[in-house]
């Protein structure tokens, strides 16, 4: 009997696997008037998270196991196509209809000068030292739309005006003098997606645009999910450093718990757009208008959109409506211009108390920030604007930053005003940045599941000789704020992970790093309390829930319990390819034994089931930087 079942089940299985079969597309998408290829189409196999893009020469590949395939593509200034597929094409020729813009009109007056600076050349000789010409006028076409209107053109200087903030890299401490490690969160993601913009344009990125815990938590990692009365788990591993085996390598992982989007707060969003004329590039305000058309597409019925527009002044381009509205919405979108200087500041305001005036108890309240981050009108310089936020954040509205384009982009400035807002920042540089960040994330992101989230470790002398933290250098904080419920931290969002990584020298391993302190005259007489066990550290977490002012405490102790690194998590091993990377592109004085081919191997073997492509995305980073290195030599 169970041999006739077991047959049986044979042949429905066979019988279900010869109903599915392999579609597999591949083709060229072009121009439908010039029949040029486009790159960067985004292309994604409708109801699944499968999706590609299209290379520099239009060419895409694509493959599911479904007996049909519909795919969809979209590209910056072009319309959608929606095309289905039952059996297997290739070679086909996708040809998409241009849209023609009005910021197209201003930009086909220019001419591309050097780092991708449009410069008028009317203007330029006679003009050459000043950076705004012109007023702006906000004009009002109806109680419900309303657009930004500009009465003259804005030069930009040629040379690269982009800024980042100095970074002072982590040092190795000695347990015995520094204890305690304590910083906040961050699951920004802005320095990793910036990095592979420079690095797809052939160059090699500046050391400073280098944030090591940006690049690692750009990533999802499958930690476990969370169980019981806190809204994350907390996952920990140690292993050898695939840069020094005589280092240790330990990995903290905390994975928020995920929420029924079908029954949610609703969300108050007011859309603050940088309309100055340093937007009007094409990866600028174009691709920006299209990136918030895509978030506007996930919001229901229930969610509200406002859009505040600033240049030289700021005016409220679309009154609170319904995100259902979809039309009025994209047609405020679509009416937006570019030109003039920039009041940052003014907008951020008149943002703020729009958002403020439309509060929902309980709800999700949100001013989502789009610019290259040029303020230059009114509150304007860093200190100002992170005064500004700090002020602002008190009213229980949170803030998104995501920063477009080159050449005179602002990155310290935009970081540090997102780290001030109870926040997070983030750097679209293509149409698929776009659609991970406003379509596959952005719902997690608008659903705050704990706020102000700080962690500190406690190193075990007796284990540790000296400890260094990889990365979150402007996220550091001290011991006594561990405990202080007043002082500001960062946010976990719903299904978010956040991921962090320390380097240990371990007791008895002589290196060059360990401290060069002189030892401590007055100690305290009390011995440490776990000197004697093998305890390797003790990790402390505060989190305050979204609507809470009181924290709460969670301790999690780690044994020193080492393993090869090869039979670790594919979550370990990526991590740490990751911040390898990273400090290669720093030049770090840490990097100890790196080389891209160690990289390379290390993320190879943890891909991991890699649904969105992004870990292969990674490595083939990799794998041009080291092309553009050989290249110099």
């Amino acid at each position: 009997m169970k041999k006739l079942i077991g047959i049986a089940l044979i042949v429905l299985m066979t019988g279900f696997k010869a109903n599915i079969k392999t579609l597999i597309m591949t083709g060229t998408v072009i121009n439908d008037t010039t029949n040029q290829p486009i790159a960067n189409v985004s292309i994604a196999v409708k109801g699944t998270n499968i999706g590609s893009k299209t290379g520099e020469n239009g060419k895409f590949s694509i493959s599911t196991i479904q007996n049909s395939m519909t795919l969809i593509f979209n590209a910056v200034d072009y319309k959608e196509q929606i095309i289905e597929f039952t059996t297997s094409t290739k070679g086909v020729i996708v040809k998409m209809s241009s849209l023609k813009s009005e910021a197209d009109d201003m930009i086909s007056d220019y001419e591309i000068m050097q780092e991708n600076i449009f410069v008028k050349p009317s203007i330029a000789r006679e003009k050459a030292n000043k950076k705004h010409l012109g007023k702006t006028e906000i004009m009002l076409s109806s109680p419900a739309t309303r657009h930004i209107t500009v009465s003259d053109s804005y030069f930009s200087p040629q040379h690269n005006t982009e800024e980042y903030d100095f970074i002072q890299e982590n040092i190795f401490h000695n347990p015995k003098n520094a204890p305690l490690s304590t910083f906040s969160i961050d699951v920004d993601a802005a320095s990793y997606s910036n990095m592979r913009r420079m690095i797809n344009s052939g160059q090699k990125p500046l050391k400073d645009m280098i944030r090591l815990e940006e690049m690692i938590n750009y990533f999802d990692y499958n930690y476990a999910t969370p169980v019981g009365e806190h809204p994350f788990s907390i996952t920990t591993e140690v292993a050898q450093a695939p840069w020094n085996s005589k280092h240790q390598l330990v990995h903290i992982g905390l994975q928020g718990k995920k929420l029924d989007y079908e029954n949610t707060d609703p969300s108050n969003l007011v859309f603050l757009i940088d309309v100055s004329g340093s937007m009007s590039a094409q990866n600028k305000l174009p691709l920006l208008k299209s990136s918030l058309k895509m978030l506007t597409n996930q919001l229901g019925n229930q969610d509200k959109i406002a859009i505040v527009a600033y240049a030289g002044a700021a005016g409220l381009v679309l009154p609170p409506t319904p995100a259902s509205n979809r039309e009025t919405i994209t047609a405020a979108l679509d009416n937006l211009k570019s030109g003039g200087s920039t009041a940052g500041g003014e907008g951020i305001q008149l943002a703020y108390k729009i958002a403020e005036d439309n509060l929902i108890k309980n709800g999700n309240n949100r001013v989502i920030l789009a610019t290259d981050g040029d303020f230059n009108v009114g509150v304007s310089s860093t200190s100002e604007m992170v005064r500004l936020i700090e002020e602002k954040r008190q009213s229980g509205i949170y803030l998104t930053i995501t920063g477009f384009g080159m050449g005179n982009y602002k990155d310290g400035r935009m970081e540090q005003i997102s780290n001030a807002g109870n926040g997070n920042y983030y750097y679209i540089d293509n149409i698929n940045e776009a659609r991970k960040v406003f379509i596959t994330e952005m719902k997690a992101t608008l659903f705050t599941i704990a706020k102000d989230v700080k962690i500190q470790v406690e190193f075990n002398p007796a284990k540790v000789q000296a400890y260094r933290l990889i990365g979150y250098e402007n996220r550091k904080l001290n011991a006594e704020d561990f405990n202080n419920d007043k002082k500001d931290a960062g946010e976990l969002g719903a299904g978010h992970s956040v991921t962090a990584l320390y380097e240990i020298i371990p007791q008895g391993v002589k290196s060059t790093f360990s401290s060069n302190i002189d030892p401590l005259k007055y100690k305290n007489g009390a011995q440490p309390t776990n000197s004697g066990s093998n305890e390797l550290l003790t990790v402390k977490f505060r989190y305050k829930k979204p609507n809470e002012t009181t924290s709460k405490l969670i301790t999690h102790t780690m044994e020193n319990q080492t393993i090869d690194i090869n039979k670790t998590s594919d979550n370990f091993r990526h991590a740490a390819a990751v911040a390898q990377f990273g400090m290669l592109l720093r030049d770090s004085a840490f990097k100890q034994n790196s080389t891209y081919q160690d990289v390379i191997t290390l993320a190879l073997g943890a891909k991991g089931q890699d649904r969105e492509g992004y870990r292969q995305e990674f490595i083939n980073l990799v794998r041009n930087v080291e092309i553009l290195d050989k290249e110099k030599i």
